[in-house]
């Protein structure tokens, strides 16, 4: 049986847009590693989910959050877009693994990636639930905030406060997998364990939402 042309043409502007959504927040992930000062790292990351909803690509913490609204063939997306976001996360980690700062941002990457891999998976998943209520936040009010500049400071305090409560986005957590060069069984399942907890994390106040509006 031949494959429906703009079934395959539809997948692969869906993986296209998931690669460069990885690769927009491993752009904002070298921005937390290029900076010291913690509030201004968490501040400069906003770039990743600015260029994501500004352009329209699919990152699989935002997209999962709407799942329960959308029908089966969205669902069946959402693996094909944490594979995208994986690659792009991957893509953006390769230069500047190759530049003069490479050994630096390997290194602060490293020191992440260790308190991730010593870290319980229990914690590691409460802490991807925690961080896509964030999430959620921040692209619910971009989506719905009737003000301009209303919808940029939710992405702008969604992602702040994510990072600086400490809670575990998998997508970032890919970049700095990739950076430090320390992808492992015990990293791919902390990945796993994580992304779970975003999975939860981002339909919980939908969900919520929900049963408020019937009661």
């Amino acid at each position: 049986m031949k494959e429906n042309p703009s079934k395959a043409s539809g997948l692969l502007s869906c993986f296209a847009g998931a690669v460069l959504a990885g690769f927009a927040i491993g752009l904002g992930g070298l921005c937390f590693l290029s900076v010291e000062n913690r509030v201004v790292g968490a501040a400069l990351f906003t770039v990743g989910l600015f260029t994501v909803c500004t352009f329209g690509l699919n990152l699989f913490t935002g997209k999962v959050c709407y799942v329960f609204e959308n029908d089966g063939a969205y669902a069946l997306r959402l693996p094909l877009i944490w594979l995208g976001n994986l690659l792009g996360a991957g893509l953006a980690a390769l230069p500047a693994a190759l530049t003069r700062r490479g050994a630096e941002l390997a290194e602060k990457a490293m020191a992440l990636c260790r308190v991730k891999m010593d870290d319980s998976l229990l914690s590691l998943f409460f802490l991807g639930l925690l961080c896509n209520v964030f999430i959620y936040l921040a692209v619910e009010g971009y989506r719905n905030n009737p003000h301009e500049l209303g919808k940029y400071l939710s992405l702008f305090f969604g992602v702040m406060g994510f990072i600086l409560c400490g809670t575990e986005h998998c997508v970032a957590d890919m970049f700095y997998f990739w950076m430090a060069g320390a992808w492992s069984g015990r990293a791919i399942l902390c990945v796993l364990i994580i992304t779970l907890g975003n999975c939860l994390g981002g339909v919980l106040l939908p969900l919520l939402r929900t049963v408020q509006k019937k009661a």
